[in-house]
């Protein structure tokens, strides 16, 4: 509402945006959700609409909060101040979401949580209360709010959806580094002239002369605050100017200067209450009396006169008449008044209660180096870390720095800084931050910290060729000073070499794994030491003089109790040498292993990579249907994180066995389109892989064999040549072509000779029967089908079948071709391999056998027109979890999982979750 004398008044006009925030409060009482960013310049309005909804919303828990420019910089300020009112609800939430909020507030200590843990808490949280009422959250100047409370109510808003919740945010624009901008957003534009005369006729006492009015109308620009504060600070006679109107600064600029004008018509005593106020960031009316105290300051007297001023009132809480007036009076007020204020309100800051506050106030008081302040700022910093807030530990830390007096302690704490940055995605203010290190005492450790500082944040602000050589660097500089982070950094430059695969800068895998040989050997190697001894024999001395120590390494991590962090650190790699290494049931194991650990952690830095290593095994295992779940579960988090890369990623790799070239083509397309993909050779060889199994299902053999030999030209990149050697038999083969199989056959060999495992052996013999003959051919049919049948491989034993019944077929032994055709087609079939399916459907008519199309287990639903998100939800309902845990899987509110199983159970014909696996086909 527009604003006349400090008090609320009648909204004059938006009767489109009224409707519009009308239908969203009446859908929100029907059961529905929703998010919506009112954006526009300062004074236009949205302060207005916000009270509206306030006062609009019958029935509903309305909590207000606003984003204050002085807090910008503690972590979870706003987002603690707008969940306090539901605290009787934390109790309610499930343990992990509970511990991360808690954490995350400084409620309680804890590992620091993921904010996407916090985010999903959160969500909960707003649905445990609505449950009971609805509610509306109305946020005010969200562009002030703090960085990570921003991204978390982002991801909270697109996650609404049937929660009974709206989050209804005002931002002033323009705005730099806005983190609501994938919000829904109403752009609110200048009254119409109609409207803004009856605006302008209430803020004009007296009659004014028609030209000043046609002035101000056409200076305003239909801006409400400007119709009511302007002519307040003009005269007629500076109206009535031909040139130039009311001056050259923004509109914005020109309010604030009114307000600056009205500040210095006041007592230099209420002046400095009004700036005390400003300095303030919490607007606690006990606070300010205490700083007043401190300065002073009869707070009624000054308080009265600023009232009357209608700039600020002081109540129960301190409010001020418009974001405005607190900008205007910080801004205005010299360096060494603002330092004043700052002490002030440190010194009536309850250290014990608010002790970031304290320091941070203490900080902004501070005109030189001053090391108590500065240890105070460290230790502010620890505690923000301690909470997940990287962001706002960056920001103490690089204060401190600056007031630290010692030359050494400030490098320390520059690179801390720089290191929090980069935890918290800031990558390019890290870089920044290391550069200016170089004029700055660091120890050893130190040089060496900040060389992996520098190589994790190039590897994520640009590409894994980019940050290999420093993380190089790094892990070298690190063995005599910190073996324990030199193996850890080991191995994020072997994963970094992984990446880049075929595409390298200046470091490639083979110069990573020899200076990892080159370490001392610890006298009783851990889990983590063997696995990365072993990856790095493979790679330089070959796969029988690392495998063993692979295999006894995954033997340690499948039966062993290791911390979260250690696992999640080092899962990812051994998920992919248990591959490597053929071994299925192990990488089956910790596969599941570390999706659990990573949705149960909240860990969406390692969740994606863990999803896409849990995908390939069970496209391996032929569960294209646990395939699916989990490509829409990479969708769900790209949606989350702003990412599409690892649902293309996914897609990539279950597309291709069902014969879609164009789907597959798509695919592939975008994921070499995407920017993420800068410097990732490992994935244009998965996309060769892809194309490879596609062609071989499709028959067409030429372009097989192409696609095989670039995906096995890089043996460096471990298991993904592997595959796509496996396909270059079998297309070359089909050309008959054996002399350009029989690398391929000898390498796969040679692996089965050292790791014995039922998988290799039986993966040998699949290879080594297809470019045999006679009896040496068949028995090697005969031994892959057996051997493969004893494992979960179920797509190659499918295939193992194909294969020999086409050699059965040339041959001329018709009856067992078309038995063993028959078993290949139905198992192919069952398992969604449409287009492997298809091609055993062709050789069984070939063969003389009657074939029709057979249903495949693609998606056995599709008749019940469900939606990827419900289908995701059936799978996980249908699998046992409850509505809490698909939530916490999905990164939605249980409420919204119980809202889509309704929809479910409609589509389906059932009444209960109990009959959700029969209708799925589980």
């Amino acid at each position: 509402m527009e604003r006349l004398d400090g008090t609320r008044g009648r909204l004059v006009g938006r009767r489109w945006e009224r409707t519009t925030l009308d239908d969203m409060v009446t859908a929100v009482a029907g059961g529905r959700s929703a998010a919506l960013v009112l954006r526009g310049e300062a004074g236009i309005g949205k302060t207005a609409l916000l009270d509206y909804v306030g006062d609009h919303a019958p029935g509903c828990q309305v909590v207000r909060i606003a984003g204050i420019e002085a807090e910008a910089e503690l972590a979870f300020g706003g987002l603690h101040r707008l969940c306090e009112p539901f605290r009787e609800h934390f109790d309610r939430l499930p343990v992990p979401q509970r511990s991360a909020l808690e954490t995350a507030f400084g409620l309680s200590a804890g590992t620091p949580a993921d904010r996407f843990l916090v985010g999903l808490a959160v969500l909960s949280l707003l649905a445990e209360a609505a449950a009971r009422q609805p509610v509306v959250c109305l946020i005010d100047d969200a562009q002030w709010l703090d960085r990570i409370s921003a991204q978390i109510l982002s991801f909270v808003g697109r996650r609404l959806l049937a929660e009974r919740v709206v989050l209804l945010f005002a931002v002033r624009e323009p705005v730099v580094g806005d983190a609501l901008t994938d919000l829904l957003a109403l752009r609110i534009e200048g009254l119409g002239d109609h409207d803004a005369r009856t605006l302008l006729a209430r803020g004009c006492p007296g009659r004014v002369d028609d030209r000043v009015l046609d002035r101000i109308l056409a200076e305003s620009q239909g801006n409400p605050l400007a119709l009511l504060e302007l002519p307040r600070e003009v005269t007629a006679a500076q109206l009535a100017v031909a040139a130039g109107g009311l001056d050259d600064h923004s509109l914005a600029g020109q309010i604030e200067q009114g307000f600056r004008r009205r500040l210095g018509s006041l007592s230099s005593e209420a002046q400095l209450l009004v700036l005390l106020a400003a300095a303030d960031p919490v607007g606690d009316v006990a606070l300010l009396r205490r700083a007043a105290t401190q300065l002073d300051i009869d707070i009624v007297a000054a308080g009265a006169e600023a009232q009357a001023g209608d700039l600020l009132t002081v109540g129960t809480m301190v409010r001020f008449r418009h974001p405005l007036v607190r900008s205007a009076a910080y801004r205005s007020a010299t360096t060494s008044q603002r330092r004043h204020v700052h002490r002030a309100l440190a010194e009536a800051t309850d250290p014990e209660h608010d002790p970031d506050r304290r320091t941070w106030h203490l900080a902004s008081a501070a005109g030189h180096p001053d090391e108590e302040v500065a240890s105070a700022l460290e230790l502010a910093a620890a505690r923000a870390r301690a909470r997940g807030g990287a962001a706002a530990a960056a920001a103490f830390l690089d204060r401190a720095a600056e007031l630290t007096p010692d030359p050494h302690r400030r490098g320390s704490r520059a690179l801390a800084a720089a290191q929090a940055k980069s935890e918290a995605g800031e990558f390019g203010e890290a870089l920044e931050l290391l550069d200016d290190l170089a004029t700055l005492p660091l120890n050893k450790r130190e040089h060496a910290l900040a060389e992996l500082v520098r190589g994790r944040s190039l590897f994520a602000f640009r590409s894994a060729s980019a940050g290999l050589p420093s993380l190089l660097a790094a892990a070298k500089q690190l063995e005599p000073v910190d073996r324990g982070l030199a193996t850890e950094t080991y191995r994020d430059a072997f994963y970094a070499a992984l990446t880049a695969g075929r595409l390298p800068d200046e470091v490639g895998v083979e110069q990573v794994a020899a200076a990892i040989l080159a370490m001392r050997r610890p006298t009783d190697p851990a889990c983590s030491d063997l696995l990365l001894e072993g990856v790095s024999r493979i790679t330089v001395a070959g796969y029988a003089q690392g495998a063993p120590l692979v295999h006894r390494a995954l033997a340690a991590y499948r039966t062993g109790e290791f911390s979260p962090a250690d696992r999640l650190g080092w899962l990812p790699l051994a998920c992919r040498l248990a591959h490597n290494t053929w071994e299925f049931d192990a990488w089956s194991t910790l596969s599941a292993r570390l999706v659990e650990l990573a949705v149960d952690a909240g860990a969406l830095a390692v969740l994606p990579s863990a999803l896409l290593l849990r995908l390939s095994n069970r496209v391996y295992a032929g569960d294209l249907a646990a395939s699916d779940a989990l490509v829409a579960q990479a969708a769900t988090l790209g949606e989350v994180t702003g990412s599409s890369f690892f649902a293309h990623y996914g897609a990539v790799v279950v597309e291709p066995w069902r014969g879609d070239e164009t789907r597959t083509r798509q695919a592939i397309d975008l994921i070499t389109s995407d920017p993420l993909l800068r410097g990732e050779g490992k994935t244009l060889t998965a996309t060769e892989w892809a194309a490879a199994v596609l062609y071989n299902g499709l028959g067409r053999y030429d372009e097989a064999l192409a696609a095989a030999r670039r995906g096995s030209a890089y043996p460096q990149e471990l298991g993904l040549s592997t595959w796509s050697m496996v396909e270059l038999v079998e297309a070359a083969a089909r050309l008959d072509r054996p002399a350009e199989a029989a690398e391929a056959v000898r390498h796969i060999e040679d692996m089965a000779a050292v790791s014995g495992t039922d998988w290799v052996r039986g993966t040998a013999a699949y290879v080594s029967a297809l470019v045999a003959d006679g009896p040496v051919a068949e028995q090697r049919y005969r031994d892959a089908i057996e051997l493969l049948e004893r494992t979960g491989v179920r797509m190659l034993t499918a295939r193992a079948y194909l294969v020999y019944g086409e050699w059965l077929r040339s041959e001329q032994r018709r009856g067992e071709a078309r038995e063993c055709l028959r078993q290949a087609y139905t198992l192919l079939s069952d398992l969604g391999a449409d287009g492997f399916a298809e091609r055993a459907r062709r050789e069984l008519a070939a063969a003389g056998a009657a074939t029709s199309a057979r249903a495949t287990g693609r998606r056995v639903v599709d008749a019940a027109s469900l939606t990827a998100q419900e289908m995701q939800i059936a799978r996980l309902a249908a699998d046992g979890l409850t509505n809490s845990e698909i939530g916490a899987q999905l990164f939605i509110s249980a409420h919204t999982v119980e809202w889509h199983l309704r929809k479910v159970f409609g589509k389906l014909g059932i009444r209960s979750r109990r009959h959700i696996a029969a209708k799925l086909g589980k």
